[in-house]
Parts: C-alpha cells; structure tokens; sequence
C-alpha cells in the first residue's frame, strides 16, 4: 500500500498489493496505538486489513511513525475497493474508467466541450483524451465538430448513445455508494465528507500532480 495510489494493482482481483500498504516516515508516537484501538472499535471490534499491516510494520520497525497509514492506508483500501466494485458497470459496457469520466464530464456540463476543456475536466494528459476520444467516436458515444473560426480547434459533444449509456450507469453506481455509505449517520457523513474535502484540498494544491 502506498499513500499515492489506492488502486489495485492489474490483474489483482481483490483491490490488495498497493491498497494494503502504507509509507511513514519519523518515530513512534503512543497515538498509533491509539488509532488503532479506535479503528478497532469502530469496526465493532473487528481487525481489517490495514491494522494487520501497521502492526506488522511495527514490529519491523518499531522506531517509525506509523500512524499516517492508519488513515492513508484505509483511503486507499476503500478507493480500491469502492473502485473495484463501481467499474463492475463499466466494463459490462465495455467502458474503461477514465473513458466513463469522458463522456460523464460531457455529460454533467451539458455541452460541447474542447479535448483540452476535457483534459481539465478528468485531470488527464492531452495525449490520454486524444486516445480516448478516438475510441468513443469510433463507438458513436461522441462527435467531433471543426470550428469554423480555427481548424486546429474541435468541439466534442456527446451522441444519443453516449448519453444513454451514462444516464443508464450513473444511477447504479450512486445506489452502489448509498449502500456503502448506509452504515454512516448523517452526522458521521458529514464530518467524513468535510474531512476528505479538506483533505483533497491539501493534495490539489501540491504542485506537480500528474496527469493520467
């Protein structure tokens, strides 16, 4: 498990390999001990793949601070996971994710859009959007059109098709997430949602991130 990537690796069926591990760097502090009791009891008791990991490491390397992969760590489990199960749909379709947030970005805009639009739209490279942009035009999920001012520029819209196929994935996913999320009260929902924004906020203003 790494504190970058929280998906599986290819061809890891069970979201495990990256998504079980964690970094950490600095000494031992009591408070892992701690998190880890409290991650303990908030599964009701029970010890889910992270804790086995951190008390592995510890035992390693009982002079580092492990307590960042008690909340890294499980971010990026449950992304795999959660990402795991939500691509269930996609591949049924024939889709892969980044293609899915394509034609989704067209979508929820509600218009035509440039590869670059696009490109920041998905947080993808240009290169990835010209390739996958190929892909759904050559399945009539999109079309291009020239502008009629500058010829190096296109403008992408989504196709009947394309729509269709969005709005038939977006509501199993969504119910997919409800189901997850239906052992959280209102008030745990809501500190969660503020915690990651906050969280997400810190890693988007890291210069730097790549671009998939």
């Amino acid at each position: 498990m790494t504190a970058d990537n929280g998906r599986p690796a290819p061809g890891d069926a069970t979201g495990e390999g990256d998504a079980t591990d964690g970094g950490a760097t600095g000494r031992a502090t009591t408070g892992d001990a701690d998190g880890a009791t409290a991650a303990r009891e908030a599964a009701g008791g029970r010890e889910d793949t992270v804790a086995a990991v951190v008390r592995q490491w510890r035992a390693v390397h009982p002079e580092l601070d492990t307590a960042p992969m008690e909340i890294i760590g499980r971010i990026n489990r449950c992304a795999a996971l959660l990402q795991q199960a939500e691509d269930a749909p996609l591949r049924r379709a024939g889709l892969s994710r980044p293609e899915f947030d394509l034609l989704g970005a067209l979508r929820r805009t509600g218009h035509e859009l440039t590869p670059s639009e696009l490109a920041r739209e998905t947080f993808s490279s240009g290169a990835a959007v010209t390739k996958r942009l190929k892909q759904l035009t050559e399945r009539a999920l999109v079309e291009r059109r020239g502008d009629t001012r500058d010829r190096r520029v296109a403008h992408v819209r989504l196709t009947d098709a394309g729509r269709d196929l969005v709005d038939g994935i977006l509501p199993e996913q969504l119910a997919y997430e409800r189901s997850v999320l239906a052992g959280l009260d209102g008030d745990g929902r809501g500190e969660l949602a503020v915690l990651l924004c906050e969280l997400l906020g810190r890693l988007e203003g890291r210069p730097g991130l790549p671009r998939t």
